[in-house]
């Protein structure tokens, strides 16, 4: 036997990283946990995040009246993914959709009581994301499933970043930050360990790009290495090299809704040492991203999660049909404001809605735009919420965001909307026929508008009706303004292929064989089996989808060890 440096080295200190070092570690295994940024980025993208976990038939559902169950999530899980690559002798997808059957069932048995004895905490909050495209074979959640934290994101990464660091002052667990891997090491064709450069040392805040000064070189060896090294969101040019054809031609700029360290190198490094990728080309990148006015790193985003009530207009002022109404259907939205040629000039779309609209239906994505629930603060959170006026960082982002206009009549609005564009695009009286007909739709109970249709559809759910849906009421409605118009841009986030898994989180080699010595989790493996979304995500299943592999491979690892 080599000499080793410990049992198993995991590279990446994400959610999935930290999961899986965690489960290691309470098995009694010895472990290195390697990554590239400071102590201070602990947590990784997680931390960033809303935090919001999809769960079915959970105690919070049922004390909304939400009736679900294994088998509605699983036929919404299927119409969503919509995996195709499933024939000749290496399908992409045949460990996808296992994986895919696995998170269901994780989401709707062990997920809750799980994270609940690693200290996960759940406000009463369900919110309903991803509400589909209208079919009901297609995408989407049938009902609300999107559990928040108490903590947002920082909610469920600090519960196993402190274990992690409890094992290293204690001795059973070795944090190497600024450690960069760049390669893998093998023995006789089984993986024991890597190989990288010690990054000098830097105390940038968390988020902020740090430097990439190498100072040493250095080499680990183990019995076994999980790679948990996240996606490419990061990194515009290599979005931009997998963007796929379906979905038209990647906007010139995007906004940036990850850090700058989230840059897909370890995929690359891996593909290039005989590991297997697939579905390089599903990605998931949201269409209402707004510029930070308080930035961390560069190019920052934030996107917001919408309520049903914004009208939504392309670049050109024509309202988007159906899928692309606020909060339904992510991807199909990508698709209608890229594939389309009249629009592919143009990298921003608008959202056109009323001060009662925003006090009500915007939220931000992000731990740091949500102080009440990341503070766990229940007063702050109903009066924020149930409260009048807008949330405090949504009302700051009207005030000081550069994508925001607010004006008194539709007229002037669409006149601040053109102000920002390089070329006046929208027609005033376009804008204004669009919207009397959609406000023409609110005059009875009955509407054939798709939007209309969905805003009562939402407030039939109790959850909506308190803390999401504004009462219906028309945008020209003198008493809800005034009017605000919003310009939207491409947000990068998540990677849906990846590293290819068996369901023991084994990275498999391109003859389809498990890679000794070598696993893989989180978004790095396509949040398992190298795509277990498929096309399209049901939302909350992202930090989901860490927690189930992190937790696959530390358990693995430990029993094959």
């Amino acid at each position: 036997m080599w000499r080793v440096d410990a049992d198993v080295i995991v590279v990446g200190g994400g959610l999935a990283g930290l999961v899986a070092a965690d489960e290691l570690v309470r098995a009694g295994r010895r472990v290195v946990l390697v990554e590239q940024e400071s102590a201070a980025n602990l947590g990784g993208q997680a931390w960033w995040s809303f935090g919001g976990i999809f769960l079915v038939d959970s105690p919070m559902q049922r004390r909304f009246g939400v009736r679900d169950s294994v088998d509605l999530a699983w036929r919404d899980w299927q119409g969503t993914a919509g995996w195709d690559r499933l024939d000749g002798e290496l399908p992409e997808d045949a460990w996808a959709v296992r994986w895919g059957r696995a998170f269901v069932e994780f989401a709707a048995g062990d997920a809750l009581p799980w994270l609940r004895s690693r200290g996960v905490r759940f406000t009463p909050v369900v919110g309903w994301a991803e509400r589909g495209d209208g079919l009901p074979g297609g995408h989407g959640n049938s009902v609300p499933r999107f559990h928040v934290p108490w903590g947002s994101g920082t909610g469920i990464s600090d519960p196993f970043a402190d274990r992690v660091r409890a094992a290293a002052e204690d001795g059973r667990l070795v944090l190497r930050f600024r450690h960069r891997v760049d390669g893998l090491v093998r023995t006789g064709g089984v993986v024991t360990g890597v190989h990288g450069t010690v990054l000098a040392d830097d105390d940038s805040p968390r988020g902020v790009r740090s430097n990439r000064d190498a100072v040493a070189d250095f080499a680990l060896t183990a019995q076994a290495v999980v790679l948990a090294t996240g996606g490419i969101g990061g990194d515009h040019e290599r979005v931009r090299r997998w963007w796929p054809d379906r979905l038209g031609t990647p906007p010139r700029t995007m906004l940036t809704g990850v850090p700058a360290s989230v840059d897909g190198r370890m995929l690359d490094i891996a593909a290039a040492d005989g590991v297997r990728l697939v579905n390089r080309d599903r990605m998931w990148h949201y269409t209402e991203g707004v510029a930070n006015w308080a930035p961390v790193w560069p190019g920052h985003g934030i996107r917001i999660l919408p309520g049903p009530s914004s009208v939504w207009f392309d670049a050109l002022g024509r309202r988007l049909p159906p899928p692309g109404l606020p909060g339904h259907d992510t991807v199909g939205t990508l698709r209608l404001l890229r594939a389309d040629p009249d629009l592919q000039p143009y990298d921003h779309s608008w959202f056109v809605l009323t001060q009662r609209v925003i006090e009500k239906e915007f939220a931000l994505s992000g731990s740091e735009q949500n102080p009440d629930i990341t503070r766990r603060d229940y007063r702050l959170l109903l009066r924020t919420r149930l409260g009048r006026g807008a949330p405090g960082p949504v009302e700051a982002f009207k005030d000081r965001g550069e994508d925001f206009v607010v004006a008194g009549t539709l007229r002037e609005l669409v006149a601040g909307m053109n102000a920002l564009t390089d070329e006046p695009l929208l027609d005033p009286g376009a804008i204004e026929r669009q919207v009397r007909e959609r406000d023409a739709q609110l005059a009875n109970p009955f509407a054939k508008d798709a939007q209309v249709q969905s805003i009562r559809n939402a407030r039939r759910y109790r959850g909506d009706r308190l803390l999401r849906v504004a009462r219906p009421h028309r945008v020209l409605d003198p008493t809800a303004g005034p009017l605000i118009g919003v310009r939207l841009r491409v947000i990068t986030r998540k990677t849906l292929g990846g590293i290819q898994t068996d369901l023991d989180a084994r990275a498999l080699g391109l003859d389809g064989a498990p890679v000794p010595g070598l696993y893989a989790a989180g978004e790095a493996a396509g949040f398992g089996g190298g795509g277990a979304h498929g096309y399209r995500a049901l939302e909350g299943t992202f930090l989901g989808g860490c927690l189930l592999t992190g937790r696959t491979a530390g358990r693995a690892v430990a029993a094959a060890l």
